[in-house]
């Protein structure tokens, strides 16, 4: 069997991934509206009742929005650690309790031989955390919302034959942007997001000799720009003797266009 994936959305107006091995497939956050969901799933020819389960990250809006919506139209279980349930429960309206489960950072959870393991990052939520999924020798990580990557998340997420990887924003337009001093010093710390040049230093000590692919997520619409966390990543890359198009390929996300389902 292959484990299959696609990023629906990416970015600060909402987040979803979608992840399928054999029989069991789940939603990685909720971020986005319903209908705008459905219509996400339809382009890459899934359906939302399929669904094994809604796995969360974290209680920001941009992760949640729809959740509780989509979990009570298809009966779907939603899994979260405790800190967070608690964090949401008033923006998700109620969930049938045969619906709630609790994962807990820095555990592993199995659905027949798909193994899903949940690791914590530094970002300005009660609990955030964020997945690898281990599926037939290979590895699919999710890592977006952290201020700074620790070497403890390097070594539970290195060598992956897939990342998908916060490239959030450019410094430069970060700091002669519009946002007040209050927001682009949150962003800027070590429980904000982390910019362009080092999701790339980040990336040149986990790129291993399984990764394939890499995946650009969650880049802001005020402070960057596709073409330009690209650029930043790709030379950053290089001047540490990586390079982008050989061993592995650098791809986009997007807010509203979903990537094709992709095998890792």
């Amino acid at each position: 069997m292959t484990m299959y994936f696609s990023v629906l959305a990416s970015g600060s107006t909402g987040n979803a991934m979608y992840v399928e091995y054999g029989e069991h497939a789940f939603l990685v956050d909720c971020g986005l509206s319903g209908k705008q969901l459905e219509a996400l799933f339809q382009k890459i020819d899934r359906k939302l009742n399929q669904l094994s389960g809604i796995l969360v990250t974290h209680e920001h809006t941009d992760h949640i929005k729809g959740l509780g919506v989509i979990a009570r139209k298809y009966k779907l279980p939603i899994y979260a650690n405790e800190k967070t349930w608690r964090a949401m429960e008033g923006a998700i309206g109620v969930v049938d309790s045969e619906q709630k489960f609790h994962f807990e950072m820095e555990t592993v959870k199995s659905f027949g031989a798909l193994d899903i393991e949940s690791f914590g990052v530094s970002h300005d939520a009660v609990e955030p955390m964020f997945y690898v999924f281990h599926a037939n020798g290979k590895k699919l990580v999710l890592m977006t919302d952290t201020g700074y990557v620790s070497d403890r998340m390097k070594g539970i997420i290195s060598n992956a034959g897939a990342f998908v990887f916060e490239s959030n924003h450019d410094v430069r337009m970060l700091q002669m942007g519009r946002y007040p001093w209050n927001i682009k010093r949150r962003i800027l710390s070590d429980v904000g997001h982390i910019s362009n040049e080092d999701a790339a230093i980040a990336l040149s000590e986990i790129i291993g000799e399984e990764t394939k692919r890499v995946y650009l997520a969650h880049l802001s619409q005020d402070n960057n720009m596709k073409e330009l966390a690209r650029m930043s990543v790709t030379q950053t890359l290089a001047s540490r003797d990586i390079i982008v198009g050989e061993q592995f390929d650098l791809y986009d996300t997007d807010p509203k266009i979903p990537t094709p389902l992709t095998a890792v």
